[in-house]
């Protein structure tokens, strides 16, 4: 059982921030390689309303059924024990992978800073995994109140950045990438084409991958039913807010064509290829503060979500063992364990960030789709809080997610297929074994079974 009443909605909206803050500092300018500023600036646009429509869809899902299972829990309650599986597969790919990505983009910031003489490699990404993994098995208070503060000194260190980028920007900067006369529809501002939009995609999702595990901490939460839509849609607003910064503050100052490819470019963006000065240094250590937040953040959301499915049967119970402290050990061990294994083997970061969105994109569409079967099966359902436009919300995110889908094959066809691998394999596992010995005594099964019931007695 997990401890029951520790976080607020502060601390719930600023674990939404902290799932996503790094996205800030690392990761989106490999999205100028493929779209060019006006491709990136347009699937930055579009994924951020699948975003704000999925948020305003999760905050009335998560009122509903305030579980630890979050999207799992959603979408088993709506589209079955099958769709339950796929949608808390999904989350758990991205939550495995999106972590092993970040401690690589710590290994760049750690490298540039030159700190205790450590470069880019295994003893990073072990360092990141070992602690911060020590610090959630002390407890989960504990947990999201570090997480709280180092987000509030990365969330400072952006808004720094901006000023200091914005005192040297210049718009003719912004298309500097060179054209691609063969790509249909290219120009200065789309210099790959209209494809490129697309292929951007994956990248504008990077300012807001994780918002939606906000949830997860729905049975650790003080009055889920009102904390959780509050902390979701300001997290949101934060986040939007900071995504726009960044990005025009980021190119402007130094050029779209001396960012795409890099580690650390925000760093870039204020010294470029000279000697550090006082402001690229306080954000190289800031960066390093947001990456680490989303990196302890996303951690937290992974354990929990692997915690609900082992609960309820869908993986193998022992996982979701807990601690004299409350925490899911295992939970948090075993992906941590493979997550430091894939950064250690690969190095690749922009790799595992493909897979992670690739199942992040299915998740987003399951969820959305969730909704929306909700919405017409039980429209009586009590709902303390209401979507905005109820289906028509979730049903733009539903499209802009198979959209982003999509867009995971165009960018790395590798990392797509090697997603599709691991879920087939999930699958496979849940179609011969585990679907065969669900727990019914499960929150979220309880939770679909008292459905079934009021169904059946509404028939008769």
């Amino acid at each position: 059982m997990l401890r029951r009443g520790s976080a607020g909605w502060l601390l719930l909206t600023g674990l939404g921030v902290a799932y996503v803050v790094s996205g800030d500092f690392s990761g989106w300018n490999i999205g100028l390689s493929k779209g060019g500023f006006g491709g990136l600036a347009v699937a930055l646009l579009l994924m951020g309303v699948m975003y704000a429509c999925l948020v305003f869809a999760l905050a009335e899902l998560s009122a509903i059924l305030p579980t630890a299972g979050g999207g799992y829990g959603f979408a088993r309650r709506a589209l079955g024990t099958w769709g339950g599986f796929l949608t808390g597969t999904a989350i758990l790919i991205e939550y495995v992978l999106a972590p092993a990505a970040i401690s690589i983009f710590i290994g760049d910031y750690v490298e540039s800073l030159g700190l205790f003489g450590l470069e880019a490699g295994r003893p990073v990404y072990l360092a990141c995994f070992a602690v911060f993994i020590g610090i959630h098995l002390w407890g989960v208070g504990e947990a999201l109140r570090f997480s709280l503060v180092v987000t509030a000194i990365a969330v400072a260190a952006l808004l720094i950045f901006a000023i200091g980028a914005f005192t040297g920007f210049d718009a003719a900067r912004l298309n500097d990438i060179p054209v691609d006369g063969d790509a249909f529809g290219s120009n200065s501002w789309l210099p790959f084409g209209l494809l490129g939009i697309w292929a951007a995609f994956p990248f504008g999702m990077w300012f807001f991958l994780g918002v939606e595990g906000v949830p997860l901490a729905a049975e650790e939460a003080k009055d889920p039913v009102r904390s959780l839509p509050k902390a979701l849609a300001i997290a949101m607003a934060v986040l939007v807010l900071l995504a726009l910064v960044t990005f025009f503050a980021a190119t402007g100052a130094r050029g779209s064509a001396a960012i795409q490819e890099a580690g650390n470019p925000l760093v870039v963006a204020l010294q470029g290829d000279g000697e550090p000065t006082t402001l690229s240094r306080i954000v190289n250590y800031a960066g390093l503060a947001g990456l680490v937040a989303s990196f302890f953040s996303l951690i937290y959301a992974g354990s929990r979500q692997l915690f609900a499915l082992s609960r309820a049967g869908y993986l193998p119970r022992f996982l979701s063992l807990t601690s004299r402290r409350r925490s899911p050990y295992l939970g948090l061990v075993i992906p941590g364990a493979i997550g430091f294994a894939l950064a250690a083997s690969t190095g690749d970061g922009g790799r595992m960030l493909n897979i992670a969105v690739f199942g992040a994109t299915i998740s987003y569409a399951l969820m959305a789709l969730s909704h929306i079967v909700l919405r017409r099966r039980e429209p009586g359902l009590h709902r303390p809080y209401r979507t905005p436009g109820g289906a028509i919300t979730s049903s733009v995110a539903f499209v802009l997610a198979l959209s982003a889908l999509v867009a995971t094959f165009l960018v790395d066809v590798v990392a797509a297929l090697i997603a599709l691998l691991v879920y087939g394999v999930a699958l496979g596992y849940f179609a011969c074994y585990s679907r065969h010995h669900l727990v019914a005594s499960a929150p979220e099964e309880e939770f679909a079974a008292l459905a079934a019931a009021e169904a059946e007695l509404d028939r008769d």
